[in-house]
């Protein structure tokens, strides 16, 4: 994404420990989340106390772009525990592209993030969370997700980048009418991964789908627990795939269905394994060694656009 690569353009920018930018647009209200704490009573119903560091953004009127927000670490042992709050106004449609990431890859960083969106009724948020970090780096991203009646969201989060130990929470509250549709896209490469989701439809006609994509590589761990919970007559789904790629890596994928309703119908799919060999035989087939075959596979399996430049070898023939 380009926005990776232009972290200027982003409408809140944190470096380390410091905010580099705070540009609001019209319509939305941006402050560092220990500003808005101290003049904003009414949110610490969802601030449990004053932020050390971190965002708030408060979508207030409707807005035809998206908001983009970036906390980055340029310095070596930087220990971030960013706290944000993110609010969408009723019947307001968002979108919010939020980065994060290390600039070097020997930087031994440590990031906790915790995050908390509260969606107004009727109002909609398409979310995108990126993860770009070194191989010695520690990441905690922890989102917490409150929608009221008839909201509608969106959740994009990839790490597609190898790292020391990851950890990915969300837990998601739905109220009746809401809808909830989370794609988590993780790569691990001699790396400790922890994966939880869990979605609780509370109200009628909501709805939920968890679809998670995870390949596993050279001596890496991936766990996931993927959780959908009824107590209202909603519908949910859990979808998860996983690629093993090598012996020394394991993929412990664990989906749990919890009904409480008897007009809530809960579903879920999962497998785990390992690359064609129709598929890689075919790509080679076609001009590419079996590094650009299963890099392609691979890349096409986590949802991302092929950039390959082995990708015209295909077009030509």
């Amino acid at each position: 994404m380009k926005n990776v690569k232009n972290a200027k353009s982003a409408n809140y920018l944190q470096i380390n420990h410091e905010i580099r930018k705070m540009l609001a647009e019209e319509g939305v209200i941006l402050k560092s989340s220990s500003e808005a704490y101290e003049e904003l009573e009414w949110i610490h119903e969802y601030l449990e106390q004053k932020p050390e560091e971190g965002y708030f953004v408060w979508v207030k009127k409707q807005i035809g772009y998206p908001i983009s927000t970036c906390i980055a670490i340029s310095s070596p042992k930087i220990y971030q525990k960013p706290r944000n709050l993110i609010i969408v106004e009723n019947g307001i449609k968002a979108e919010i592209y939020s980065i994060c990431n290390a600039v070097k890859l020997t930087l031994y960083g440590k990031h906790e993030g915790r995050t908390t969106v509260i969606l107004k009724e009727n109002s909609s948020l398409k979310i995108k969370h990126f993860h770009k970090w070194g191989p010695e780096d520690n990441v905690l991203s922890s989102t917490e997700f409150i929608l009221e009646k008839g909201a509608t969201l969106s959740s994009s989060y990839k790490c597609l980048s190898p790292l020391k130990k990851l950890r990915v929470e969300s837990k998601t509250l739905l109220d009746s009418n809401s809808s909830a549709n989370f794609e988590t896209a993780v790569l691990a490469k001699n790396e400790d991964a922890e994966l939880f989701d869990s979605l609780f439809l509370n109200g009628d006609k909501s709805s939920g789908i968890v679809k998670l994509r995870m390949v596993s590589q050279e001596n890496s761990k991936i766990l996931s627990h993927s959780k959908v919970a009824a107590t209202g007559a909603g519908r949910g789904h859990i979808d998860c795939m996983g690629l093993l790629l090598s012996d020394g890596s394991i993929i412990n994928s664990v989906p749990e269905l919890l009904n409480q309703n008897k007009n809530a119908v809960l579903t879920h799919e999962a497998s785990i394994g390992r690359i064609s060999e129709d598929e890689l035989n075919y790509l080679r087939s076609r001009g590419l060694t079996e590094d650009e075959s299963t890099n392609m596979i691979i890349t096409g399996f986590l949802g991302e656009t092929i950039t390959y430049v082995q990708h015209s070898k295909l077009t030509k023939s």
